[in-house]
């Protein structure tokens, strides 16, 4: 006859181990940006990989809330409550726009889960435009305002222009566009002398030989060699440290958000779920592919790269008196 102590290690053993947490039902991405945007790309292709690659057991639906710059998803994210089942998309609006408009929500209402990828910027000009560099562009902006453009007011194209008047005494006079593709049609077009804008947006007037570009706001030079022109690939571009212009990197993550009170085991299920669909052949031609940059934060690295921008932006606010109190 078995023993009490055997039997108890046969049943210990028979038991299955607790499961881990998986989605019980349809998964939500909701995106905060209209559809075809930048923001909606990036939560469709991310859709798109979990299903060929069958990365999650459930369906995953994508739904735009653009509203209110943005504004809107990120409250449907701060009204989901704990529910794991909702996740939103966005890019660093998510602890910009509070600061710059009454916003119907919090930064800390929602959790990051995931940055993982930042588009760059760059610094366009015309094609005959007199200066030849970054740095004869921004002593000629010293010595007169400079007419550039950018999408939308206060939002990332402005703030950079704001923060290399700020870091070098040069002059703009800021044209806010309703997007970034039009800023790029009216820089084209000799309407505006510059503008800042990430190379998905400006590829086509570039490879048109109607603008240039004179330096990237990053670290490191862009890493694709191809060539996008005849003569220039995106890593021929100068970084715009190396032109001498003190922003020496400003970039837009790429963000998912779960709502806060959603508990740490569904946060990481998604984390790891987003690090296989970084792994994919699609997700990688994709970045080639819209030239962004491959950077990916989770857990207390996207906290701590959250708090600092939003020290630093708020910073930047109070000087040029658009920090609103919510």
């Amino acid at each position: 006859m078995k023993t009490g102590v055997a039997i108890c290690a046969i049943a210990f053993a028979a038991a299955p181990a607790a499961a881990e947490w998986a989605p019980s039902k349809s998964v939500e991405f909701v995106v905060a940006s209209g559809a075809g945007g930048g923001t909606d790309q990036f939560a469709r292709l991310i859709q798109s990989i979990i299903v060929k690659h069958e990365l999650m057991p459930a369906s995953v639906v994508v739904t735009n809330k653009g509203g209110g710059a943005g504004t809107e998803a990120f409250v449907a994210g701060k009204l989901a409550g704990n529910d794991p089942h909702k996740l939103v998309f966005g890019t660093n609006n998510e602890w910009l726009l509070p600061l710059v408009i009454k916003a119907g929500y919090k930064p800390e209402d929602l959790r990051p889960v995931a940055a993982m990828a930042v588009d760059e910027f760059l610094l366009w000009t015309h094609k005959d435009a007199p200066y030849k560099d970054a740095a004869e562009f921004i002593a000629s902006a010293k010595e007169k305002p400079m007419k550039v453009g950018g999408s939308q007011s206060k939002d990332t194209d402005q703030i950079l222009s704001k923060r290399i008047e700020f870091a070098t005494g040069a002059k703009f006079t800021y044209v806010p566009f309703k997007s970034g593709g039009e800023a790029a049609t009216q820089l084209a077009g000799g309407h505006i002398e510059a503008n800042f804008n990430n190379p998905q947006e400006n590829v086509a007037q570039w490879r048109g030989g109607m603008v240039r570009p004179l330096c990237v706001f990053s670290p490191q030079r862009i890493s694709y060699t191809a060539k996008v022109t005849d003569t220039m690939s995106w890593a021929d571009i100068p970084t715009c440290k190396e032109a001498g212009i003190a922003v020496d990197q400003y970039q837009m993550p790429r963000t998912i958000w779960l709502n806060a009170e959603v508990d740490d085991e569904a946060a990481a299920y998604y984390a790891d779920v987003f690090a296989k669909v970084r792994e994919t052949p699609e997700w990688k031609e994709w970045l080639e592919r819209t030239s962004q940059t491959d950077r990916f934060l989770t857990g207390s690295e996207f906290t701590d790269m959250v708090s600092k921008e939003q020290a630093s932006a708020r910073e930047l606010f109070e000087k040029t008196g658009w920090l609103v109190s919510n």
